[in-house]
């Protein structure tokens, strides 16, 4: 066997006792004590027929086979007095291979099990090679450097409680050389390799695999630390909260049973809602907690006398501990709720309420099937981690509500990146003014002075798309019904004569209330007689087109659904898509220049940006910059468009969209309105704008009926002919780059309410992109 490591290691190993047997040499002819020296001299004349012993072997096979001769070669390490009180064993030095147990070791071995395979805990590959490369360094450099991180064993005992052993080495009896074909690092590499530690390849470089001899064996020890490692551990799971994974450590159990030492421990935790004065469960650790004692308590007692108890915490907040559930009164036994504890099989417990400042944050719970497992003694360990609780459950809160913080400001306040230096600048000014113990009225947000850019693209027709499909879906759900009554006998004349005026309503003029008719009938008359039949004798065919029929039934609505479900399907597949490119193009927007943003998604998807110097005072704002994002905003809606094209083929319910820009010169405000929690415009004046963006989605052509605008057309609606000639430059642009064709059109806009003069350019995108 040329590696006794399971790991990749620098180091060809052998078992040798050479150094141990020279120390026996040294007592033979040097002590001065007679019975010393003819002990060292037997002990070497038995082994000097087995000279494998001293120059080493590579067969694990030997160990076995002379263990006898080893256990009396090594006796004076392993003193028979001690043996059923220290941990103790030879080992290969910094592996799993251990030999020449003392009887308290065999012992926890057998209790660990015949399947059981010890190993060194929680050291991966990487870490153990240069881990051997710095013994090296310590041993045969004489380099000063700290290479023994703690080294653990992890022990199950026969109850299945995992017991934590920490390790100490005694390495006098090994020694390690190079082979003959290693090239010995410089002083300066071996610097240098100090300084990467976590650079496995680089060490490998220099002390590759098998290059290193290491000869000889150690002696380990034992040392019984389960509660304290049980402890660290606990504290580094109870520390570590991530905020965008709150997932809990799923060794926690088992954790607690080792430093509790109970072989079969549950435990639960509770939060106390101090506004609504009760316990709320946490939900990341449902599948951890067990809660099983606090959900007695709760139903045991009703509201006033949980809050009374809840107040009552403030000034005795003493810990319970049952010991044995037997052992309760009589009284207790009798409550319903104490079904709880009979049915998950507790019979031992303890409730340790949380507190901070003499205010409750949690009561904590700790259960056992096993009687007389939890005690006093084991509510003492409790005191070692409570401050980590108490700090875990605030980081806990703290970190919650950041979250739902986020959440409320990214779902329902739109404070863009861009403008939020002003909402933060009057936060900090209302919280110096708090701190300084000084009144402060927060002042309204706005932005004066903007230019602002409008877009949409539009999903054309979707209302009299629908209105078709909901016709489509009534069809289908009457001719569903007829085939059913067909087999139904009694009264099914009766029904098939109101499905009749239904369909011909469809046929000939469907009314405004034909839907919530037809739905009111459903709802009150054929369904509950419908579900009626599926529990009388009736057929099986019968009750297999009942069943068919109703397994198509929108249940919110009692009503046929597909066709309409399948366009909002299409609706959000488009409205999803042009949304994220709209944010994805905006990155690049906000990098000309940062600006305000916002978009909505309806039918169709409709952007507003609003560019100034009072946005981003600190920068330099000309007018280019309102030319460079007009024309970014007028490439994007094409590639919007173009790629709407590609994937709308792939859409439940065909689809078209149709684009417009409007271009409006004069600079408008905006307000951040605290009652919507999103800006607005400001002023009677720049509701103007307004007015004109709200009344574009239907306009026509004048003189004509054509609406302005067209799928597969870009239209772009201004006012002056200084617009005109900037946009014919952007359209010219395109037009050379293929994406738009060279069919631009000049048109004039009906006068709209209020409103004349508007102009439009119109084109084509280029159907081969």
């Amino acid at each position: 066997m040329s590696n006794l490591y399971k790991k990749d290691s620098p180091f060809q190993v052998y078992i040798s006792f050479k150094k141990y047997l020279d120390v026996l040499e040294h007592i033979r002819y040097n002590d001065r004590l007679e019975y010393r020296a003819n002990y060292a001299e037997s002990l070497i004349e038995k082994t000097k027929n087995f000279q494998e012993l001293r120059d080493g072997f590579q067969d694990l096979s030997l160990l076995e086979k002379n263990k006898d001769l080893i256990k009396l070669l090594l006796a004076d390490l392993f003193p028979t007095g001690l043996t059923l009180n220290e941990i103790k064993a030879a080992s290969i030095p910094i592996s799993n291979i251990t030999f020449n147990y003392t009887e308290r070791f065999k012992n926890i071995l057998k209790d660990a099990g015949k399947d059981f395979e010890i190993e060194l805990r929680n050291i991966n590959d990487d870490d153990f090679y240069v881990f051997c490369c710095c013994l090296i360094l310590q041993t045969y450099f004489k380099r000063d450097i700290k290479t023994s991180q703690p080294l653990y064993y992890d022990i199950p005992d026969k109850r299945g409680i995992i017991k934590h052993y920490k390790i100490t080495v005694n390495s006098d009896f090994s020694e390690v050389y190079p082979t003959e074909e290693v090239k010995i690092p410089s002083d300066e590499i071996i610097d240098m390799l100090l300084e990467n530690l976590d650079d496995v390849k680089l060490w490998k470089k220099y002390f590759p695999s098998k290059s290193w001899i290491l000869s000889g064996f150690t002696i380990i020890s034992l040392v019984d630390c389960t509660t304290e490692v049980a402890l660290s551990d606990l504290k580094s799971i109870m520390i570590k909260i991530d905020p965008e994974d709150l997932t809990p450590d799923q060794n926690l159990k088992e954790i607690f049973k080792s430093y509790f030492d109970v072989a079969d421990l549950n435990f639960g935790l509770m939060l106390f809602n101090k506004k609504e004065k009760k316990l709320e469960r946490v939900p990341i650790y449902e599948n951890v907690f067990t809660n099983h004692i606090l959900d007695f308590w709760i139903n045991t007692f009703d509201e006033e006398v949980q809050k009374t108890a809840f107040e009552n915490f403030n000034y005795n907040s003493k810990p319970i501990v049952i010991s044995n559930v037997n052992n309760l009164d009589n009284e207790v036994k009798k409550l319903p709720s104490f079904n709880i504890l009979k049915e998950n099989n507790i019979n031992s417990f303890m409730v340790i309420p949380i507190m901070k400042d003499n205010e409750l944050l949690a009561i904590m719970e700790f259960t056992s099937p096993i009687a007389n497992s939890l005690n006093g003694l084991k509510l003492k360990k409790l005191e070692f981690f409570v401050d980590i609780i108490l700090y875990s459950l605030n980081r806990f809160n703290f970190e919650r509500n950041n979250q739902i913080e986020a959440i409320i400001q990214r779902e329902y306040t739109t404070i863009h990146d861009s403008v939020v230096w002003k909402f933060r600048n009057e936060a900090e000014k209302y919280y110096n003014a708090f701190l300084a113990k000084k009144m402060y009225t927060l002042k309204q947000i706005t932005f004066k002075n903007l230019a602002p850019l409008f877009g949409f693209s539009d999903i054309r027709s979707s209302s009299a798309i629908r209105f078709n499909l909901m016709q489509k879906d009534l069809y289908e759900q009457i001719y569903s019904l007829k085939d059913v009554f067909s087999f139904v006998n009694s009264d099914s004349k009766k029904f098939l004569s109101i499905l009749d005026i239904f369909e011909n309503e469809l046929k000939n003029e469907i009314k405004a209330d034909t839907e919530q008719r037809f739905q009111k009938l459903l709802k009150e008359e054929i369904h509950p007689f419908l579900q009626g039949k599926l529990e009388t004798k009736e057929t099986k065919e019968v009750k297999n087109k009942i069943k068919n029929y109703f397994s198509q039934i929108f249940t919110q609505n009692h009503l046929f659904y597909a066709h309409r479900k399948d366009l909002d399907e299409s609706i959000t597949l488009v409205n999803r898509k042009l949304a994220n490119m709209l944010d994805e193009s905006q990155i690049t927007a906000q990098q000309v220049f940062p600006h305000y943003y916002e978009r909505f998604k309806s039918d169709g998807v409709e952007h507003n940006l609003y560019i100034g110097k009072s946005i981003s005072p600190d920068l330099n704002y000309t007018s280019k910059v309102v030319h460079k994002l007009r024309y970014w905003q007028l490439s994007t809606i094409c590639k919007m468009e173009l790629e709407f094209q590609k994937f709308k083929k792939d859409l439940p319910i065909p689809l078209d969209i149709a684009s417009l820009i409007f271009v409006y010169n004069e600079k408008i405000d905006i307000r951040f309105r605290m009652d919507e929690k999103r800006f607005d415009i400001d002023g009677a004046y720049n509701s103007y704008y307004e007015i004109i963006k709200k009344r574009l989605d239907k306009a026509h052509i004048k003189d004509s009926d054509e609406r302005i605008t067209c799928p597969g057309k870009i239209t772009i609606v201004y006012f002056g002919m200084e617009n005109q000639k900037e946009y014919l430059d952007y359209i010219n642009k395109l037009q050379k780059k293929g994406i738009l064709q060279n069919d631009t059109e000049f048109l004039k806009v009906e006068d709209l309410q209020g409103i004349t003069g508007l102009l439009a350019l119109r084109v084509s995108l280029s159907s081969q992109n």
